[in-house]
């Protein structure tokens, strides 16, 4: 079974609402916060993977509950909720690293692949 995982992440103005197209404000962006939250769950699956696996995401379900300006410090974590053979649930929260205030929190599924079959399906 995977690894809980917590990552920490500074907010730049690259990862805006307003630098990825989301919104007009400079604060987080939701397409930056699931990438994080994304970034979380794989690195609790990559110790268990296999030569030649990785993982697809599958289906995601997340809220974004508050802002976070930008230099403000975010920790992303991701632990296992359910396993069913390649099938992976995750747990995934973010809060302010300083305040402990949460960000964001939902469940993400990933799928555990070969690489190459995978590709070579495209």
């Amino acid at each position: 079974m995977p690894n809980p995982v917590t990552l920490t992440f500074t907010v730049t103005d690259d990862d805006t609402a307003a630098a990825l197209g989301s919104g007009s404000l400079p604060v987080l962006g939701t397409p930056r916060l699931l990438a994080w939250l994304e970034a979380a769950t794989c690195a609790s699956l990559a110790p268990d993977l296999a030569e030649g696996s990785t993982s697809v995401g599958t289906r995601v379900q997340v809220e974004h509950l508050a802002a976070s300006p930008v230099g403000a410090s975010v920790e992303v974590s991701a632990s296992s909720a359910y396993v069913d053979g390649r099938l992976h649930r995750f747990t995934v929260s973010a809060r302010d690293a300083s305040s402990g205030k949460v960000l964001g929190a939902g469940e993400i599924t990933r799928v555990v692949v070969d690489a190459e079959r995978f590709l070579s399906r495209l």
